[in-house]
């Protein structure tokens, strides 16, 4: 899995920054999925190895504007460039229905497709085989969600060398091994199938906080996640712009990826007051004060990929923090 950002201003759109929208892109499966749909979102697809026609679900967190105007222009032309009519789900917060049903009766747009809507709650909003989403209340002005993608185990791989050795005619009895099944040789033997597979393979976890105040709820939800994107609005210096817009500084971000034992901090959502390379306090600045506490951090930006590895890497590798 890959994380791509789309946009990882706050507020407004600049000239470095466009409003949220992050994309969590699955290579093997040719799916994408995207969580917020700022205005512009759709022209920094454009630029991005993304394709509209691929895009499977869409989770907006809140309802404020710079996470939620590029949606129903992103859907037209979704209708305009996929020939094949592939459906898409659309989840978020209560009022989402009522957005998009007063917009589309001022202004009609024809979907060329099936779309779900689908209003969330805390607690699973999603499952399929191999995936599950999770959503909790975050703390913010308006009711805001953070989501958490959290892949299934998957079994251990089948070890053939050691059913060989084992004297294991091959067929359906190594089916039967690699499914932990016991199973009787032709000549008596009784092998155990457990004896012939790994170590199960962890899940990835992957966490989008949304807006938010540092909160119990989201840093039980990242509670050992492979990557967090946390929203870092404002350094510690300016905590009372954040208290008064409830919002998180990076410091705090940091703060509760540790405590969550999250083993990569990705900070996201930036105020442009720092992005002045000469001013008083810059980005480097911010990136500093969450290092500090959670080394494994790194500051979004625009059309910039994090990979998530399958493998979980141990608390503070040098690995784990690329």
């Amino acid at each position: 899995m890959i994380v791509t950002f789309l946009g990882t201003g706050s507020g407004a759109p600049t000239t470095r920054r466009n409003v949220s929208g992050i994309g969590l892109r699955f290579l093997q499966a040719g799916k994408w999925w995207l969580f917020d749909c700022g205005e512009g979102t759709q022209h920094q697809l454009l630029r991005s190895p993304m394709k509209i026609s691929q895009l499977d679900k869409i989770f907006i967190t809140h309802l404020h504007g710079d996470h939620l105007y590029g949606l129903i222009g992103l859907l037209a032309s979704r209708s305009l460039r996929n020939g094949e009519a592939a459906p898409l789900e659309l989840y978020g917060p209560p009022g989402l229905d009522r957005y998009f049903r007063a917009v589309m009766e001022t202004s009609p747009v024809h979907l060329q497709y099936p779309l779900e809507l689908r209003i969330v709650s805390e607690g699973v909003v999603y499952e399929d085989d191999e995936i599950v989403v999770t959503c909790r209340m975050a703390k913010h002005r308006v009711p805001s969600y953070a989501y958490a993608v959290t892949e299934k185990e998957k079994p251990g791989a089948f070890l053939v060398d050691r059913a060989k050795e084992a004297g294991v005619p091959s067929g359906p009895l190594y089916g039967a091994l690699k499914r932990g099944e016991k199973v009787t040789l032709p000549d008596g033997r009784v092998l155990d199938g457990k004896d012939f597979v790994g170590e199960p393979q962890p899940g990835r976890k992957i966490v989008f906080s949304g807006d938010t105040e540092p909160c119990a709820s989201v840093r039980e939800l990242a509670q050992a996640a492979d990557l967090l994107v946390h929203e870092a609005t404002y350094a510690y210096k300016d905590k009372e712009l954040a208290v008064r817009s409830g919002h998180s500084t990076a410091r705090e971000a940091a703060e509760l990826a540790r405590q969550a034992n999250v083993k990569q901090l990705c900070l996201t959502h930036f105020s442009p007051r720092y992005e002045d390379e000469e001013g008083d306090f810059t980005m480097e600045d911010l990136l500093a004060e969450a290092q500090a506490i959670h080394p494994c951090t790194q500051l979004a930006a625009d059309f910039a990929d994090v990979p998530v590895k399958r493998v979980r890497m141990t608390e503070g590798s040098a690995e784990a923090c690329e």
